[in-house]
Parts: structure tokens; sequence; C-alpha cells
């Protein structure tokens, strides 16, 4: 009876002596991403409200802390959630609507006539319930997005528990939600002043590219970017169209166009990045510009090829995008991307050692992250950082033997391997269970949605 009594107050006091949290993940290997980019064995990662309190090997953290809730999958690996640096959620309703063609012909004979026919906030809606229910199952914990009526966009994306950067779209002509540039500034006014501060959502202001806007509302954009401090996202160097177009009328590429306008005074993401020449990457890099590499669209448009190998060694923090999910991509999965990403680069310098697992992996996590500008709150598995957290089973017969981490995530795992997903310190998937959306009825609306979409092209 002592004996059980002198155990019995031992595990009472071990248990008063540790740091209560709120949860504790721990996964078969913990890929950090932090400075040091540890790749922790049977590691754990503690979490106490928004924001991770200490990551180590599991006997450490068991040993300090006694969490609310714990999830133990040994046979997975827990690591940041992914960083979508580019794309247009809302327009996964169009998947699939017109595929095969060149990008001015997609966006003029097609999209264009789609969006102002069919959207309206409701479409905006049911489009970001459908993107971020796609997302999430993947792995995407932040997604960079440039659309209409992008108020309801960030709504939508709090209730899906996700994280954003957010663009309010400002083009040359009517668009669904503002018929003029002057229209669609002011209303991104209001989007910044509502989200300021907001934990989820980071505002911005969304210039569509150089060949949509004039070049006074580009330097509106800026001002208006920088009174609330606020990123701002713009397509750039896309197509060799644009560049050759730019270049007959301004003798100069759009990257020095729009250095000249000031647009790069402030913190600007550029997307695509695919024509740059050498001035064109200095000039980027010494305005501290990031870039979204989106290897699907590039490749599916004929974009070209983006010169990923030399962008990043000039230090430029290029993340990685998943675009559009009409046409110029079809699905949201940031891990196809990333096969995609490395095997592209490989093709294009006919070297196989170009662009590493690792570099790629670091591409969807924390430099996609520096090229946000938000590398300080997720990006990583840190104590201070927000719990953006993803596990990736090892179960699939894709997943063994594993001999290097960063290449078995790149090269052999899906997104359909990715099980539980945390944002925020809030879990939003659990055992691939969404847990803040309602897939069905957001899988019968798009459904619905495609047969009034084909009706009004009839039209």
């Amino acid at each position: 009876m002592r004996l059980f009594s002198s155990i019995f107050l031992t595990a009472v006091c071990f248990a008063q002596t540790r740091e209560p949290v709120d949860a504790v993940w721990s996964g078969g290997f913990v890929v950090t991403m932090d400075v040091a980019r540890r790749v922790i064995e049977n590691g754990a990662v503690a979490v106490k409200g928004d924001h991770i309190v200490a990551v180590g090997p599991r006997a450490e953290i068991d040993a300090k802390y006694a969490p609310k809730s714990r999830q133990d999958k040994p046979s997975s690996i827990l690591m940041p959630g992914f960083i979508d640096t580019h794309t247009h959620a809302p327009m996964v309703l169009f998947r699939g609507i017109a595929d095969d063609m060149r990008l001015q012909e997609w966006l003029e004979k097609f999209i264009f006539p789609a969006e102002a026919r069919n959207v309206d906030v409701d479409f905006v809606r049911w489009g970001t319930r459908l993107a971020c229910l796609e997302m999430m199952l993947a792995g995407t914990t932040t997604f960079t997005d440039m659309y209409y009526f992008e108020d309801a966009i960030a709504e939508e994306t709090k209730i899906a528990g996700l994280r954003g950067v957010l663009g309010q779209t400002v083009i040359g002509f009517p668009a669904p939600d503002y018929k003029t540039p002057a229209a669609a500034l002011a209303g991104a006014e209001k989007f910044l002043k509502r989200f300021q501060n907001d934990p989820l959502i980071v505002p911005a202001v969304a210039p569509h590219a150089i060949y949509t806007v004039a070049d006074d509302v580009l330097q509106s954009s800026r001002a208006l970017a920088n009174k609330y401090d606020a990123p701002i996202l713009i397509h750039l160097s896309e197509t060799k169209r644009e560049n050759d177009d730019e270049m007959k009328k301004r003798q100069s590429s759009p990257t020095q166009i729009l250095d000249k306008l000031g647009f790069f005074s402030g913190r600007t993401v550029g997307a695509h990045g695919v024509w740059l020449d050498d001035a064109d990457i200095r000039t980027l890099k010494q305005r501290g510009v990031g870039l979204a590499h989106c290897p699907s669209s590039n490749m599916k448009l004929a974009s070209g090829a983006a010169r990923v190998v030399d962008i990043l060694a000039a230090g430029i923090h290029m993340g990685l995008g998943t675009d559009g999910f009409a046409g110029s991509n079809n699905d949201a999965t940031l891990m196809e991307e990333m096969d995609l990403a490395g095997k592209l680069a490989k093709v294009a310098s006919m070297d196989p050692t170009s662009l590493r697992a690792q570099q790629i992996v670091e591409m969807s996590t924390i430099t996609g992250a520096k090229a946000l500008g938000i590398e300080k709150i997720t990006g990583s598995l840190e104590a201070g950082k927000r719990a953006d957290m993803i596990t990736i089973s090892l179960d699939e017969p894709r997943a063994t033997p594993m001999y290097n981490v960063y290449s078995q995530i790149v090269y052999a795992l899906k997104g359909s391997d990715v099980r539980d997903v945390m944002v925020n310190g809030k879990q939003i998937v659990r055992n691939r269970q969404v847990l803040t959306l309602k897939p069905a009825e957001i899988v019968a609306k798009a459904k619905e949605y495609r047969e009034r979409i084909l009706k009004s092209l009839k039209n």
C-alpha cells in the first residue's frame, strides 16, 4: 500500500510540475524548417492558444508539458502547413471550362466573359468554400488570393479556419464588383481598414497586371498599400507576349517600367516572373520583391520556365503557387507544384542537380512566408510562431522506404496523404475529416453552379 501511494504521489507531483498547454502533437519525423532545418525523429510540438510553445524530441516535450489534448502519429511527418503564394480561389467554379489554349485567348474569349455573366458575391462565397475545402485537405494552411469581392473571400476564409493574404483586385475595365479603377481602389481601402490586424487575414491591394491597369492606377495602388502598410500583389512577366508588348511600346521590361513608377517602394509580391532578365532580377532583389512560382500554370499555358535557380541564387524569396483553378491550373494541390517545380527546373537547365528537394520544401513553407512578408508568424515550427502545422501519413506504399525526408515529401508523397491540419492553434482537419466546413453541401452547390455557368455561356 505504501509503495502504491508513493508511486501515485510521484505521478501527481510530476503532472503538477509540467506546464499546462492546449495540445501536443507528435510524429515520427518533425520537419521544423527553422534556421537549422532540424528534422527531429520521434519529435513533438506543444501548442498554447494560437502559438507554438516548444518543438523538440517527444520525450522532452512530454516531460515538460501537460496538454489538454494530444495527437500521437508515429507513422507520420509533422511539419509546417504549406503556403500557396498565388491563387484565384473562387475561379475553382470554372474548373475545366477552357483548357489547352494560350493565356490571352483563355482570358479574353472565355474567362472574362464567363466572369461577367456569373461572378457575384454568392459565386465568390461558394467558390471560396470549395477552394478552401480542397486546399486544407491537401495541407495548405495559408493561401494568397487575387480576385473580386475580396471581403467575402476573407469572411469565408476565416470560417474555414485558413490563413490568407488576400488582395482586392484593381483592373482597368468594369469588373463584377467595381466598375471603375477608382471605385476598386475605394473598395480596396475599405477592405484594408476592415481586416487590419486580423489574426488570420492579411489584406492586400491587387492591381491585376501592367497590361490591364494604367500607370496612374498602379501608382495609386502603391500609395494605398503603403498607407496601410499592406502588400501589393500583381502578375509580373508571366508571358513572352507581355514582355514583348511592353518592349515594343516603351522599350523596357515590365519590371523596369514598374520600378520607374515607384511601384516597388513597399511590400510587393509578383506572380510568375517567367520572363525576367538579369537586370530585372537585380532590380527585384534590390527592391525586396517576393515572387510566386507557378510551375503547373507556366507549363499548361506554355508560358515558359521561370529562372528559379537564378532567382533563388540572387537572394530573392520565391514561393510556390497553384494559380487559378480554371485553365491555368485545375487543382489546388501544392505538393503537386513541389514535384513539378523540381522537375521543370531540372529539364529547363538540363542539370539534375538544380533545385534540390530541400529547397523546394523551403519554397512551400518558410521561403514562401518570406516572399509574403509573414515569416515572423508562420512558415516554420518554432516557439512563438503561430501553430500552423500538418501531418502527412507514411502508411501508404509510396512512403516506404524513406532515406531522405525532403525527397519523400517532394517526389513521392501526395496531397491525399495529408491527415491533419491545424491553423492558428485550431485543428481544422482531423484524419481527413474537415471540421469547419460542410463538404457535401459545398460539392452539391458546385454542381449546381456548373449547370448555371454552362447555360450562361450558351446565351
